[in-house]
C-alpha cells in the first residue's frame, strides 16, 4: 500500500476543500468497507485519504418539504429500520438482503453509489475498462458476470451498486459538494451515473473537489405507489448479485397508471427500461403482464461470450419485482 496523507474534515465545506487538493488525487472514507481493499490492492493510489465520518450534515434521515433526504453517510441498517423509510419497501428489502453483518452496520449509503466496480480486471490492475496493450480484456476474456446490456462501448463491467436501481425507480435526486466550498447542484440520481469511454474517466459525474452528500427521495405522486425489489444472488453469503431489478408502480383501480423499472448489475450503470415500463401501463398486473415486461427489459441485451444466462435472470429478475411489488410473488412459476 502506497503512503498516503489522512485528513478529517468537520464540515461539508472542508471536505471539499480538502479532496481538491493533490490535482484531485484524493479519495473519500465513508465507511471503508471497500476502499482498503481497493487501497491493499494498489487499484487506486490516492496522495491523501479524506475521512467524512465526524461530518455531521451527511448523517441521518430527515422528512423535507421535498420528500425524505438521506445522509450520504447513514448506514444500511438505519435504512433498514428508519421509520421515515417505511414507506419504501424496496429500500429495506435491498437492505436486508446484504447478509453481512458488518457491511450492514458499517457500509453507507453514499458507499454503495460511488461503489467502483467488482469487475476481477479492474482488481487486478487493469483500469476500469480492463485494457491490456490496447485490448479489451472482458470483451476477450472471462466475462460471465459482465455487462449483457449497454455493453457496446469500452466499458464491459457492471455498476456495482446495489441501492439505486431502487432509488432511481422511486425519482430519487443526488446532492453534490463541490467543487468551490459552498457550492452545491442537484440532479436525478439517473444522471449521477456514467459509463466510462476513457481510461481516466469515472463511473460517477463525481469530479476532483466534488462529493455526494445526500439523496432526496420524492415524495410519492400518487397515494397507491407500491414498490419492490429483487436481487438474484449466486450464495447466500457475502455475494454481490448477478442481476437485480427495482420497480415502482402507481396503481388506480387495479391499473397500473405509472412504472418504473430500473435494472441493476447487468450494464456499466442502472439500466432504466422505458420498455419494460410500458409494458405495465393499462395493465393489470398478473404472471402474463409481468413476464412481457421482463421479456421488453432485455430485448436489447447483447451477451458477452460466457455471460448469456443473464439475459434469463435479469428477465427474471424484472418478473419478480412486479409480482413482488403486487403481493403476487408467492407461489408464482419461474
Amino acid at each position: 500500500m502506497n503512503s498516503f496523507e489522512y485528513a478529517s474534515p468537520r464540515t461539508e465545506e472542508e471536505a471539499v476543500a480538502l479532496l481538491s487538493a493533490h490535482g484531485g488525487n484524493t479519495a473519500v472514507l465513508a465507511g471503508g468497507t471497500d476502499l482498503f481493499n481497493l487501497l491493499r490492492a494498489g487499484c487506486i493510489t490516492p496522495s491523501r485519504v479524506v475521512d467524512l465520518k465526524n461530518i455531521r450534515s451527511l448523517q441521518g434521515v430527515s422528512a423535507t418539504s421535498r420528500g425524505v433526504l438521506i445522509g450520504a453517510l447513514t448506514t444500511l441498517d438505519e435504512l433498514l429500520v428508519h421509520p421515515l423509510l417505511k414507506p419504501y419497501d424496496s429500500l429495506a428489502q435491498i437492505a436486508d438482503g446484504v447478509h453481512s453483518i458488518q457491511i450492514q452496520s458499517m457500509g453507507t449509503l453514499g458507499g454503495d453509489l460511488c461503489l467502483l466496480p467488482n469487475c476481477w480486471y479492474f482488481r487486478n490492475g487493469y483500469g476500469l475498462l480492463g485494457m491490456e496493450r490496447g485490448t479489451s480484456l472482458p470483451a476477450t476474456g472471462r466475462n460471465e458476470f459482465h455487462a449483457v446490456l449497454g455493453n457496446r462501448g469500452p466499458a464491459k463491467f457492471v455498476s456495482a451498486s446495489r441501492f439505486a436501481p431502487a432509488l432511481i425507480a422511486w425519482g430519487a435526486v443526488a446532492r453534490i459538494a463541490g467543487p468551490e466550498p459552498g457550492q452545491v447542484s442537484e440532479l436525478p440520481l439517473e444522471y449521477f451515473f456514467t459509463s466510462p469511454k476513457t481510461a481516466d474517466q469515472g463511473v460517477t459525474v463525481l469530479q476532483p473537489g466534488q462529493i455526494l452528500t445526500h439523496v432526496l427521495i420524492p415524495d410519492p405522486v400518487h397515494d397507491e405507489v407500491q414498490s419492490a425489489a429483487y436481487e438474484v444472488l449466486q450464495m447466500e453469503g457475502l455475494d454481490w448479485p448477478l442481476a437485480s431489478a427495482a420497480v415502482c408502480l402507481a396503481n388506480s383501480a387495479g391499473v397500473v397508471r405509472e412504472a418504473r423499472i430500473v435494472l441493476g448489475h447487468v450494464a456499466p450503470t442502472p439500466w432504466v427500461s422505458l420498455d419494460a415500463a410500458a409494458a405495465l401501463v393499462g395493465r393489470e398486473i398478473d404472471e402474463t403482464v409481468a413476464q412481457a415486461a421482463g421479456n421488453a427489459a432485455v430485448a436489447s441485451a447483447t451477451p458477452l461470450s460466457e455471460n448469456e444466462y443473464k439475459v434469463q435472470i435479469a428477465r427474471t429478475a424484472v418478473k419478480r419485482a412486479i409480482l413482488r411489488a403486487a403481493g403476487q410473488l408467492e407461489g408464482a412459476l419461474s
